[in-house]
């Protein structure tokens, strides 16, 4: 048999996705958890052979709960299953130790042979999530300080008001603010919190 833990907010999607893995006789769900934390309370409990993880969840998010799990069990087996495609998304979660990323629009198929291929080792990532990921720019990564430039820029927050949040200097958030532009090669702020929103920089 195949062991797995369902890990999503919403209860409904959980059932959805017990009734899709209730098809296969080799698969049983052996616990669920509705955050992160539980999430990883969960596994210690239940040892599954492949969890199921989705990203955005509440008191703790699912790249959080995947870095804490595999720093625990190396050996753990994640997929991904999410409605996020963005491809900083996709690269963080894979970067953390997942091993599968499958959209929510998929299959009932594919999210079975993601968990098939997760419990034989593999790697699987969804056709969308891999033309994604395929077009993320390298080698110009924006760092953490930018990011948290780009949440107040997407606030509606001005220089000042960034740099009070942050002790830093207006100067510095301006320096900051010139990185991102050309990092992302936005027009303007507003074109560049759209950017980072789309592709998963920030929420």
């Amino acid at each position: 048999m195949t062991r797995i833990l369902i890990v999503d907010d919403h209860p409904v999607v959980r059932n959805g996705i017990r009734a899709i893995l209730s098809t296969e006789a080799d698969f049983e769900v052996v616990g669920e958890a509705g955050d992160g934390r539980e999430a990883i309370a969960a596994f210690k409990a239940h040892a599954p052979d492949v969890v199921l993880m989705d990203l955005k969840m509440p008191k703790m998010e699912g790249p959080d709960a995947i870095a804490a799990i595999v720093r625990q069990y190396p050996e753990a087996r994640i997929v991904v299953l999410t409605t996020f495609d963005g491809d900083e998304d996709i690269h963080r979660a894979l970067s953390l130790g997942a091993l599968g990323y499958v959209l929510k629009d998929a299959a009932g198929s594919e999210i079975v042979a993601a968990v098939r291929a997760a419990h034989a080792g593999k790697r699987h990532v969804s056709a969308d999530a891999a033309k994604s990921l395929a077009e993320r720019p390298m080698g110009r990564d924006v760092t953490d300080r930018e990011i948290q430039v780009l949440e107040g820029i997407a606030r509606g927050k001005s220089n000042k008001e960034i740099g009070d949040e942050l002790s830093i200097s207006e100067a510095t958030v301006k320096s900051h603010v010139n990185a991102i532009l050309s990092k992302l090669e936005a027009n303007d702020r507003t074109h560049a919190a759209m950017i980072a929103l789309k592709r998963g920089l920030i929420r």
